[in-house]
């Protein structure tokens, strides 16, 4: 029953363009072609999509996704997301389809999307592989460094008809890339240690966009591997001496000194990085693919260089947006960002 349900919703969601289904179903078998149904392209994994001509009704599948359709001013033909898309915070608003790494597919066809955006970084293959086997245009994103996000925003636009604004968004944030790298170049990269996950303790591998974004902001992982999210011990790690640990503020508590918290903790107080309380928090952008990620970038940017910086500064307090904060003590010590408090 719950199979037949989902045919008669998938039946009603695509009346009306029986000629969409016809070509869609020959995509594997076509070069790439452009008529008045719309044109077949290449996903970032190399799968080829038709894409309608008009897209009306989107669903995205992860946050960065839901993140880059507002940036793109797509919002009102966002017919659904899932349930932890929280940025920006109208997005909360949407019809949700469940969790990015298992979403019901009833909910989807149920929304009647011409187009749904997924991404590797959280999405199954099955999944995808489900909604292109009831017809449904799925794009799947695959960055895996800063510049190749805004290749995939400017795409993503292209193919839902906001090239223009996708153009100005991606310039915008170019421009603040390289705004950052003329300040930094000259500078060394600060060693430092990402931390994805603290127990078990998974940090980055060499080949992610968190990598990539770490290296904008003049760092530079102390962790080499070419596993995207491997799994470290803290012996490593101590041996490794990073000068600074990052971290996100969803690992820690919104209020509070983060380097005191890690002073208690076995293992992590015995990192110089910690006892010197080089311990810097930034926003959940740096997690995200989208355009967010250049706030985090610039946020730790501002906590690893400060002096590069010191035109934005006052009083001896650098200015850093979206709550970045930095923990030191002792001889070290430096106060917190202002902004954070």
């Amino acid at each position: 029953m719950r199979l037949r349900k989902l045919w008669r919703l998938l039946i009603s969601s695509v009346a009306g363009i029986g000629a969409l289904l016809f070509c869609g179903a020959q995509i594997n078998g076509q070069s790439a072609v452009k008529s008045a149904v719309g044109r077949i392209v290449t996903d970032e994994t190399g799968r080829r999509v038709l894409v309608p001509a008009e897209v009306k009704r989107i669903v995205t599948l992860a946050p960065d996704l839901t993140e880059t359709i507002y940036a793109l001013g797509l919002d009102e033909r966002l017919a659904g997301d899932t349930e932890i898309c929280d940025t920006p915070p109208a997005a909360m608003t949407k019809p949700h389809v469940g969790k990015p790494i298992s979403p019901n597919l009833e909910a989807i066809v149920a929304l009647h999307p011409d187009f749904v955006l997924a991404t590797t970084s959280i999405n199954r293959q099955e999944t995808v592989d489900a909604l292109r086997g009831l017809g449904i245009a799925v794009y799947t994103s695959d960055p895996h460094t800063v510049s190749g996000m805004l290749d995939s925003i400017a795409q993503i636009a292209e193919l839902t008809g906001a090239g223009e604004r996708g153009a100005v968004v991606v310039a915008q944030l170019r421009a603040r890339l390289d705004a950052l790298h003329t300040r930094l170049a000259d500078l060394p990269l600060v060693h430092v240690l990402f931390v994805v996950w603290e127990d078990p303790l998974i940090t980055v591998g060499q080949n992610t966009f968190i990598a990539d974004a770490l290296r904008w902001a003049g760092a530079e992982s102390v962790i080499l591997s070419k596993q995207n999210w491997p799994r470290v011990g803290l012996e490593e790690v101590m041996r490794l001496q990073p000068e600074y640990i990052v971290l996100t503020s969803d690992h820690m508590k919104a209020e509070g000194n983060e380097s005191a918290d890690l002073q208690k903790r076995p293992g992590w107080k015995e990192l110089r990085a910690v006892e010197l309380g080089h311990v810097a928090v930034i926003g959940e952008g740096v997690d995200r693919p989208a355009p967010g990620l250049i706030d985090a970038i610039e946020e730790l940017a501002h906590v690893l260089h400060p002096d590069a910086f010191k035109l934005n500064s006052e009083h001896g307090k650098v200015k850093v947006g979206n709550g970045a904060r930095l923990h030191a003590t002792g001889a070290a010590a430096k106060e917190p960002c202002p902004c954070a408090l």
